[in-house]
């Protein structure tokens, strides 16, 4: 089973609203996933990006792959805290 760290996309029409979720690769964008480690809205200005750390990390350690833009996120957050 490869496991991946991705964005999952809810809120309505034009206003968007991501879930930050491990889940399995076979299963679809929005469909179901393993556990929500956060949450990303890009439409707010400084404190959009919402993560926990800890599940992130126990769970790369584990072998999951975090996507690209899931990766940057990370990225991010480090040197934002």
């Amino acid at each position: 089973m490869s496991v991946t760290i991705r964005m999952s996309r809810h809120g309505t029409k034009k206003r968007p609203f991501y879930r930050i979720v491990v889940s399995d690769r076979r299963f679809p964008r929005d469909g179901r996933y393993i556990e929500q480690v956060g949450t990303y809205d890009p439409s707010a200005a400084t404190a959009g990006l919402k993560l926990n750390r800890d599940k992130v990390e126990t769970w790369i350690k584990k072998g999951a792959k975090p996507s690209q833009t899931v990766s940057e996120l990370i990225k991010k957050h480090k040197t934002a805290s």
